[in-house]
């Protein structure tokens, strides 16, 4: 019933009228695609101009769907506005201007993207003390951190952008495209998804854990960084100079993001329910949503995630076609992305047609987040083929 209550009033908040705010929204987004549009359109071919439309469209409608995301994306898009043209000009030379203070320590892209690893990790600190001494505020600051971590990824990918076609324009291109700019589109994915069930659930008591997987990619993006200069921007590999990067890997991160929940989500649940068994009247139970609420919070991330990853796989095969030749080649990353595939296609099945809940599903999304790390991870780093371009 208390899922039931909290769902339809979020749902309810979204069908009222199309107001004064959903217009200026509509028309913020319109005007800064068409600019986006006259500035760097004669880089861009017929895709990428479907693209960026589809984009303005997806936008437009996320923003009247989940109104918080509206300040986030003026936000980042001010900032990075600000920061590209605090590039200086020289010429046909463009260089940072190392007197902008904001530039050279929050808002150049390898600054940005480390405020965001710092603002997970202290997110996720926060949010479990939050839960620790059932908090409203501390648990409020944890919320405002993960906002924040958020905007400043997203603000280190948009001016990373840029910055790469400042160095050599043959270097231009999306931010998507090595591993160490993948894990930072990845955490900033899983944050943003799971702000939205944050909302729509009104419970920040998941944060923490969802914070930990978060927190264990941090660790990587920075042991990359420092141990590999993986932020070093690099040229692209000929496979990847493509349109169908732009499409097929955010789909596939949407994916990637809502396992990863739908996987903390069943820790949380298993641990939930094994205290419960022990003491029904625990100070933590009582704190913690319902395990019917993260039940349904687990179904609907892998229900979300298998639809965007589906839609990845038919864009990488068609990618793949073009590039290569052939739809499929069972190279390791396909193979192992097949896998993933029938994992929650099974997952799915199960649930709907034998009406399988709790723990067995609880340990098969966490089961289920090994697989897709692996596909995601480990063939990178164990296996070679014709994706060996994101090794370590």
């Amino acid at each position: 019933m208390q899922t039931e209550s909290v769902t339809h009033e979020f749902n309810s908040s979204k069908q009222k009228a199309f107001g004064f705010r959903d217009v200026a929204w509509a028309l913020f987004v319109i005007v800064g695609s068409y600019l986006a549009w006259n500035q760097y359109g004669s880089l861009m071919d017929i895709y990428e101009d479907a693209i960026l439309a589809g984009a303005a469209i997806g936008l437009i409608w996320l923003g009247r769907m989940w109104p918080s995301f509206q300040p986030l994306t003026v936000v980042v898009a001010l900032l990075s506005v600000l920061a590209i043209y605090t590039y200086q000009s020289h010429g046909d030379v463009i260089t940072a201007n190392e007197q902008a203070f904001f530039l050279k320590y929050l808002i150049s892209s390898q600054s940005a993207i480390m405020w965001m690893n710092a603002l997970f990790i202290l997110a996720m600190v926060a949010y479990f003390l939050a839960l620790y001494q059932k908090s409203e505020f501390t648990g409020k600051v944890a919320t405002s951190m993960v906002w924040s971590a958020s905007a400043f990824g997203l603000i280190g990918m948009m001016v990373r952008w840029r910055e790469s076609y400042i160095i050599n324009m043959d270097y231009g291109h999306i931010p998507v495209s090595s591993l160490y700019e993948v894990f930072i589109l990845f955490v900033v994915m899983t944050a943003l998804i799971y702000l939205y069930y944050e909302q729509k659930y009104k419970t920040r008591t998941l944060g923490g854990f969802v914070m930990l997987v978060i927190a264990a990619a941090v660790g990587f993006i920075l042991w990359y960084t420092f141990d590999r200069e993986a932020h070093v921007i690099q040229p692209l590999v000929p496979a990847l100079k493509s349109w169908w990067m732009k499409i097929h890997v955010p789909a596939n991160f949407i994916g990637y993001g809502t396992f990863s929940i739908a996987a903390m989500v069943g820790l949380a649940y298993l641990i939930t329910a094994k205290v419960a068994e022990k003491n029904p009247e625990s100070t933590f139970v009582k704190r913690m949503p319902s395990l019917e609420l993260m039940d349904d919070v687990m179904y609907k991330n892998i229900a979300l995630g298998f639809a965007f990853f589906t839609i990845a796989t038919v864009l990488g095969a068609m990618w793949a076609a073009e590039a290569w030749g052939g739809y499929w080649s069972w190279d390791p990353k396909e193979t192992w992305a097949l896998i993933v595939w029938l994992n929650y296609a099974a997952w799915l099945h199960i649930r709907m047609s034998k009406g399988w809940r709790g723990k067995p599903m609880a340990w098969w999304a966490l089961i289920g987040l090994l697989i897709t790390t692996f596909a995601f991870l480990g063939v990178n780093m164990f296996l070679s083929g014709l994706h060996s371009y994101g090794e370590l």
